[in-house]
């Protein structure tokens, strides 16, 4: 299963003529690359699902829901797929866009809820070594470099601005990402390799699991 020139081109073009008039002239071309994109939607949760117990998969929407943006264009330039990982005791999620020219597969945890954020950086903050050691692993840094995410100006409240451990505890979010050439999304190799960077996404997001779901005594907060 691959992703097809086609579905590229038609994103390409579609990036080019983002208006209604456009995509209704091309609406059987929409709906090739629509159902091509399916398919391989189902290919990569088919794979994840062999290391990872999942409790959904989202192909998102093309339409583009534009009331409160200034961007007006009705359309999506790309297919979005998220995959949610089941049980409270397993945390992170996983995504795939692919995007002429920005295709990338990411996860963890862009927009942490308040609690989550405070645990997290609590937990950096106390002990900063295993999610460093995460980081500095020969894998992870092939695949994604470092840890990514919007960050603070300055330090969070109450905590040092020269803290050892700053440069985590500033960031919003905490994200991995890999990007993809044009010529790699539609390659035979693509679900392999959209394969083994979700695989390689494990040993962050089991940490993380296991930081969101304990106290700072590594006491279970979760109801048996």
């Amino acid at each position: 299963m691959k992703i097809q020139p086609s579905t590229l081109q038609f994103l390409k073009d579609l990036s080019a003529n983002n208006n209604r008039e456009w995509f209704q002239a091309n609406k059987a071309r929409y709906e090739a690359a629509l159902a091509n994109m399916k398919q391989f939607a189902q290919a990569v949760e088919n794979a994840l699902g062999e290391t990872d117990l999942l409790e959904k998969a989202t192909l998102f929407r093309i339409y583009r829901d534009v009331r409160f943006s200034k961007d007006k264009s009705p359309y999506k330039n790309n297919f979005g797929l998220g995959l949610s990982r089941a049980t409270k005791r397993l945390r992170g999620g996983y995504y795939l866009q692919v995007e002429p020219g920005a295709s990338f597969v990411g996860g963890g945890f862009w927009q942490p809820s308040t609690e989550d954020l405070k645990r997290i950086r609590a937990e950096f903050a106390m002990d900063d070594q295993p999610i460093r050691e995460i980081m500095a692993d020969a894998r992870f840094r092939q695949y994604f470099g470092t840890l990514q995410g919007d960050e603070l100006k300055t330090a969070p409240s109450g905590v040092d601005k020269n803290h050892p451990a700053i440069d985590l505890l500033r960031k919003k979010g905490f994200v991995v990402k890999r990007n993809f050439t044009d010529e790699q999304v539609t390659s035979d190799q693509f679900l392999q390799e959209v394969k083994q960077s979700f695989r390689a996404m494990r040993p962050y997001f089991d940490y993380m699991s296991r930081v969101l779901t304990t106290n700072l005594n590594g006491e279970s907060m979760l109801e048996d």
